[in-house]
């Protein structure tokens, strides 16, 4: 029997309704879009409905829709590409101690050439304060980069709030979506980003494929030279497949978005109930009144998470620190937030999904106290 699959947060299994939208273009319409011809058109009519699905999903216009490779991508394009083209403005960026390493060594990659980063500290729920933001920016700050949603953790940030700080010092925000998108409601008006990414094996597309909203009238420099593709943003023969997957994705995620809140939260709450009940010092990290429906950061007080999850073959999950013969390495996030070391190492992240049952959740809870 597989194990059970609690590992949502790393990658989502293709839904197999997105297979089944693909497949004509693996199969049989194999046309370049940029051609002029039947074939051409006929992919070119893909490409641009899965804009629409994306555009509709997020609440955007199709126009403001650029297709890339995934979530790390449009993060570089993103934020490489507006502090490039604004840098008569300024060249400070802010971001928090919690990103992803898809904008950490961006920022880093930056620094190095001579932009001013700032990274802010967050609370031990991994959450930035928006008054802590207030205060760094500056006149000559450029952008703000903060991530909706935390990988590890679940927890929310304050976007809109930091977004408009963030405007009324004339910076560009931008949020990398990619945990956020397909679990809960992302639009970007309500959120006030002027740049948002998304991975597209975050929420039931395959891995390869990303798309990148940047709000109408926002510039960006050009990252990969070739040819004029994507509003010339990004140079390439658009991967018709995995686009047309993306769309339908996004199409199925914003019909279903309630749905899943309330669906992935019961489950979520379900797991971190039965874990609770056979483990009464058991600990939860993040935001709790605030964070992913779907994600739950445990810790077990005195325990090793490399060690259990090596006993763990029944469950697939991922540890919050990794044991090593000359110490243990506690996440980024979980240093952050200030996790203590005996917490930290036996943190596990635990994430749900779309396929996760409440048979497969008890079954979890088994094998996990059992492991411990």
């Amino acid at each position: 029997m597989k194990p059970i699959y609690l590992d949502y947060n790393a990658t989502t299994p293709v839904d197999p309704r997105v297979a089944e939208a693909m497949l004509p273009y693996l199969t049989e319409h194999f046309g370049n879009p940029s051609s002029s011809h039947v074939y051409g058109r006929k992919t070119r009519e893909a490409v641009d409905r899965s804009r629409e699905q994306v555009a509709a999903l997020l609440g955007a216009s199709p126009k403001e829709i650029i297709f890339t490779s995934g979530g790390s991508e449009s993060n570089n394009l993103a934020i490489k590409g507006v502090v490039e083209a604004y840098q008569d403005k300024g060249r400070h960026i802010l971001t928090s101690a919690v990103e992803h390493p898809a904008v950490t060594e961006v920022c880093q990659n930056l620094q190095s050439r001579g932009w001013q980063v700032d990274t802010l500290p967050v609370d031990g729920t991994g959450f930035l304060d928006p008054a802590a933001v207030e205060k760094a920016l500056s006149d000559e700050t450029v952008l703000v980069t903060v991530m909706h949603a935390n990988n590890e953790v679940g927890t929310l940030q304050a976007i809109a709030e930091i977004a408009e700080l963030a405007h009324a010092r004339g910076a560009f925000m931008h949020t990398d979506a990619a945990q956020s998108i397909g679990k809960i409601s992302v639009r970007v008006d309500e959120l006030g980003a002027d740049l948002l990414s998304l991975a597209g094996h975050k929420l039931y597309a395959p891995k390869g494929v990303g798309a990148l909203y940047i709000r109408e009238g926002v510039k960006l420099t050009k990252q990969t030279h070739g040819a004029d593709h994507e509003r010339n943003l990004r140079a390439g023969t658009e991967n018709v497949l995995e686009i047309a997957g993306l769309g339908i994705a996004c199409e199925l995620a914003g019909a279903a978005i309630a749905e899943t809140q309330s669906k992935l939260s019961a489950l979520r709450d379900r797991l971190e109930d039965g874990l609770r009940l056979n483990y009464p010092s058991l600990i939860v990290n993040g935001k709790l009144d605030s964070r992913l429906p779907n994600t739950a950061s445990v810790s077990f007080p005195g325990m090793e998470a490399s060690t259990l999850l090596a006993g763990l073959s029944g469950v697939a999950a991922s540890a919050g620190a990794a044991c090593h013969a000359d110490g243990v390495s506690v996440s980024a996030v979980l240093s952050a937030m200030k996790v203590p070391l005996d917490i930290a190492k036996g943190t596990l992240r635990l994430s749900v999904g779309r396929f996760t049952t409440e048979e497969e959740i008890d079954r979890a809870v088994d094998f996990i106290i059992k492991a411990l």
